[in-house]
């Protein structure tokens, strides 16, 4: 672990890392997994829950079913919104977001929908330029972190990648906020904290990440990629090794531990003040 950490801390020091925050970080200050979004779905849509049970049904496919039945998933993101609402005093004292928030990436991407990143940098007192548009790219301030929200933000709802239709429509990796993310992780290290490696969208991100510098024929020439992972499998770490991502490997009680333990590491490697 500490020459990936001395990677990426050389990395930040250079203004040449970029994170990719996922679900793990916002369930650290209290949001409820996907699993309160699939149940609420489905009571609403009286299914019984046991529908979940059958191959190939995902909470995609559900909010999907949601869209239809209701014509927009408007009410969902209102629920949403309110039940996933994190109290500022909860964000405030979360150890890893203000680790966060002193490693000064200057690129965050995130497929969390709320707005716990941003509430931690107003919080503690550092600028940041939200992106989720396209016109939010062209007018994004210089010399600020940007928080880009991959999949879209609870403020906009026609933002939100949720339904199967969306994610299909991801695929492709040719929207604006793809074709972004496609060009920094070109040029930078990118490092993938709060996800598991079974979520089919990230591993499929890397994929793509990887094919692009294989096509390029400069594979050699690629910043290292990493991602943090507590007790990884072995088959995980052998294909995101031959994709070119190193996996750290984190340690600690639990999950949210040995990333709080990861994060202060780099923290203190990076040189950042930690209390």
């Amino acid at each position: 672990m500490e020459k990936h950490i001395e990677a990426i801390a050389t990395a930040l020091k250079r203004r040449h890392a970029v994170l990719f925050a996922g679900a793990g970080i916002s369930m650290s200050v209290g949001l409820p997994s996907w699993k309160t979004l699939v149940d609420h779905m489905l009571k609403d849509l009286h299914i019984d829950a046991s529908l979940m049970r059958e191959p190939n049904i995902t909470y995609q496919a559900i909010a999907e079913c949601y869209r239809l039945e209701h014509g927009s998933i408007e009410a969902l993101c209102e629920w949403m919104r309110e039940t996933w609402r994190v109290l500022p005093e909860r964000v405030r004292d979360s150890e890893l977001h203000r680790l966060i928030v002193e490693l000064d990436f200057p690129v965050i991407y995130t497929t969390n929908y709320d707005a716990n990143l941003e509430i931690a940098y107003e919080i503690h007192g550092k600028p940041y330029a939200k992106i989720s548009h396209a016109r939010d790219i062209a007018s994004a301030p210089s010399g600020v972190t940007q928080i880009v929200k991959y999949h879209g933000d609870f403020d906009d709802h026609d933002t939100l990648v949720l339904t199967e239709t969306d994610y299909f429509n991801r695929l492709s990796f040719d929207s604006p906020l793809d074709v972004r993310f496609r060009s920094d992780a070109l040029g930078a290290t990118v490092l993938f904290v709060g996800y598991s490696m079974s979520d089919i969208n990230i591993r499929l991100l890397l994929h793509r990440i990887w094919s692009t510098w294989q096509r390029s024929g400069y594979e050699k020439d690629r910043p290292q990629s990493y991602v943090f992972m507590f007790r990884p499998n072995p088959v995980q770490e052998a294909v995101l090794s031959n994709w070119g991502v190193s996996v750290i490997k984190g340690e600690g009680r639990d999950a949210q531990d040995a990333l709080v333990a990861f994060m202060r590491d780099l923290c203190s490697k990076d040189g950042c003040k930690g209390e």
